[in-house]
């Protein structure tokens, strides 16, 4: 049986054509809301890149730059549980006064803000999600510099840039060949490593390496050793020092990382107090000092962080107010 298959009709159907007015308005149209759209992106892209963060929870996030994108970011994480509204106000006021200075940006974070991944850590550790944290609140910025609170800018006309971050300077600075961990290590920093591959400049005092005062740059390996550093391994190990001990270990067993850390005097970015414990050799705070570091001043019996603080704070406070 054969069945009746429909003809394809050799004379098809005329469609009406359009009229040439509809298509060109119809271009037109379409023309206008594209650029309409790129101008509304470009619009949140600006609006992104130069209005301050808000705050949010019981932390408090803020950046400043003087610039759409800041080379520079200052990280410092208040403990609002540990230090008074007052001292944590006066630190906010110097990082952000070198910040505008030299068109950096700042960013402020509370402990607390990343208190549900440590799960009864030491508080301590929050510094590494808190510069994770600030890199992708800034993915266009290229230094993150962390500094802790116990810590003052005393010197707020010396650029980061020029003071640490230029090649050539940065080159001068380099300990070479130094055991990673005082007095003794076996494992060394590199002898022939660049300014161009270093990607995490640190110090060390008497002891260890500092976690308090170091700078990091943005990129795929940046936020891998963040992620290293803080993993859950290490922060569950009980080290001594919590993530100061993680870093001394991280660094001497992960040759991927010490190919990529240069270590540079104490005094440049970490000068420790007179009444500070611990200091390396040339350590100890010298006028003229980038910063100075009333390193264990909130847990040394007998001592006063804003005690301490406060005649540099007057001091640093006179002479940005006189220019």
């Amino acid at each position: 049986m054969h069945y009746a298959l429909p003809r394809k009709s050799s004379n098809p159907a005329r469609f009406a054509p359009r009229s040439t007015f509809t298509l060109k308005r119809r271009r037109q149209l379409k023309t206008l809301a594209l650029i309409v759209l790129a101008g509304l992106a470009l619009f949140v892209v600006v609006t992104r890149l130069l209005a301050p963060s808000s705050s949010s929870g019981n932390g408090t996030v803020s950046t400043f730059s003087s610039s759409a994108v800041a080379p520079v970011v200052l990280v410092t994480v208040l403990d609002s549980e540990r230090w008074s509204e007052s001292y944590l106000e006066k630190i906010k006021r110097n990082r952000e006064d070198y910040a505008k200075r030299h068109g950096y940006a700042t960013f402020f974070a509370n402990a607390s803000d990343y208190a549900y991944t440590l799960l009864g850590q030491p508080r301590s550790w929050a510094i590494v999600p808190a510069v994770r944290h600030a890199m992708t609140e800034n993915p266009h910025s290229t230094y993150f510099f962390h500094l802790t609170p116990n810590a003052l800018i005393v010197e707020p006309n010396l650029p980061l840039m020029s003071h640490v971050l230029e090649p050539s300077r940065l080159n001068s600075l380099m300990i070479r060949d130094k055991p990673v961990v005082p007095p003794d290590s076996i494992i060394k920093t590199f002898t022939y490593l660049k300014p161009d591959d270093v990607q995490l400049i640190v110090t060390q005092d008497a002891e260890d390496l500092v976690s308090d005062s170091f700078i990091i740059k943005q990129g795929d390996w940046g936020r891998f050793f963040l992620d290293v550093w803080y993993d859950p391994l290490y922060r569950s190990y009980d080290f001594l020092k919590a993530e100061k001990h993680a870093l001394d270990h991280i660094v001497q067993w992960h040759a991927t990382i010490l190919a990529k850390l240069a270590m540079i005097p104490q005094r440049i970015i970490n000068a420790y107090s007179r009444d500070s414990p611990g200091a390396a050799v040339d350590g100890t705070y010298q006028n003229g000092d980038f910063v100075i570091h009333f390193h264990g001043c909130e847990n040394d019996k007998g001592r006063d962080c804003e005690a301490e603080m406060l005649p540099y704070y007057n001091r640093w406070l006179k002479s940005v107010s006189s220019e």
